[in-house]
């Protein structure tokens, strides 16, 4: 059997938070020294983001 998985499935809420937090991670080189504008915007929307998926997989009290 392959190990492949097809890309046209649909992914239950457990295969998407598995994947999700694989690639939260990821490792990624950031220099501040080298960064321009559109860069920092880009490290802010990308924490933005992180912290909003954070909170839609954590339940509701």
């Amino acid at each position: 059997m392959s190990k492949n998985k097809r890309k046209d499935t649909i992914m239950t809420k457990t295969e998407k938070t598995i994947e999700l937090m694989s690639m939260k991670e990821e490792d990624v080189e950031f220099s501040a020294l080298l960064a321009d504008t559109d860069d920092v915007e880009a490290l802010v929307r990308s924490e933005d983001a992180d912290q909003r998926q954070i909170r839609k997989m954590r339940p509701s009290t």
